[in-house]
């Protein structure tokens, strides 16, 4: 698993290539829950979301000459556009495959960055297979969204911030996909703040990483469309990091519906004036639906992608139907 040492050393690599994020009291919050509530304002990311910080670490750790080759990774958006940025920042050349889930917000914003847009199939593993064909045929070399040692150290940086900003943190919720970030939050924290809670979460709909540690092992699962798009697709049936580690690490994983996740973008908009997307709001979702069993404080949330399609956005705010059929 990845040591406190590697998210150390990967804060040193990508300081100056990413923002610090703030970590911020929210009053709103933390009456609703009677203890204190830090907001993780990671959506602040030059790329909108926390995943330029692995990405970033696992582009520097390459050499020159794999660099050269160009690098490739399935992406359900997000790393897809922190990947094409980093890569275009050091001079090398991002190939992103995406399923026709992805939001065309998302896509339209990989492309922006240079990067060679695959759109392939209807699931994040028919992406991975175009990765895998590109890889063997073609020499790019894979970074993956979440289960790499690099891109798990870079998201661990989080950790480390939260800890500084609340030294006697004792709760931490970290939206949770494939467990990249969940994964090294919680090994920093855990490094750190032994006793802190860190629990994972994540929409009831195709939630891999839950039915996955549910089952033992990485299980394939159905997806389907979700406000929280950005926490789809499956974690691996060959996952070497994420799962053994939020397996041994994370306390918890609460699932939140469609409506619940709405409720999360909405208070966001409302009461603290953050847009969040549906995986970054939650957090904030799971605590105004009161689904944290034992909450003990102080709390940190990770807010940790604010890449929503404004139009969806407004229908939500404005407590409309939203696009993937549920009632918001």
């Amino acid at each position: 698993m990845i040591g406190l040492n590697d998210i150390q050393d990967a804060r040193s690599r990508i300081v100056g290539h990413i923002i610090s994020t703030p970590l911020v009291c929210s009053p709103a919050l933390s009456d609703i829950c009677g203890v204190a509530v830090g907001l993780k304002l990671e959506h602040y990311q030059t790329t909108g979301s926390f995943k330029l910080r692995g990405a970033t670490n696992a582009i520097l750790e390459l050499s020159e000459a794999e660099r050269a080759r160009g690098v490739v990774a399935a992406s359900t958006g997000n790393h897809g556009r922190a990947l094409s940025h980093a890569a275009r920042a050091v001079g090398s050349r991002a190939t992103i495959c995406m399923s026709r889930l992805v939001p065309e917000n998302k896509v339209s914003e990989v492309r922006r960055l240079g990067a060679d847009v695959r759109i392939i199939g209807n699931s994040q593993d028919d992406a991975q297979e175009e990765v895998e064909r590109l890889v063997a045929e073609n020499g790019l070399v894979m970074l993956p969204a979440f289960d790499h040692p690099a891109i798990v150290a870079g998201q661990g940086t989080i950790g480390l911030e939260i800890v500084e900003a609340m030294p006697d943190v004792t709760t931490v919720l970290v939206p949770l996909s494939g467990g990249g970030l969940a994964a090294g939050v919680a090994a920093a924290v855990k490094a750190l703040r032994p006793n802190a809670k860190v629990i994972g979460l994540t929409m009831e709909r195709g939630a891999a990483m839950k039915a996955s540690l549910d089952a033992g092992g990485p299980v394939l699962v159905e997806e389907f469309p979700s406000l929280a798009d950005s926490l789809g697709g499956g974690i691996g049936l060959d996952n070497k990091v994420t799962f053994a580690t939020c397996r041994a690490l994370l306390d918890d994983v609460v699932l939140l519906s469609e409506r619940e996740i709405a409720a999360g973008i909405r208070h966001a908009y409302a009461r603290e004036r953050e847009i969040l997307e549906g995986a970054g709001a939650v957090g904030i979702a799971a605590l105004i639906a009161n689904k944290i069993a034992v909450l003990r404080g102080p709390v940190a949330l990770v807010l940790s992608g604010r890449n929503i399609d404004m139009d969806m956005h407004r229908r939500i705010v404005n407590g409309m139907s939203n696009s993937v059929g549920q009632e918001t």
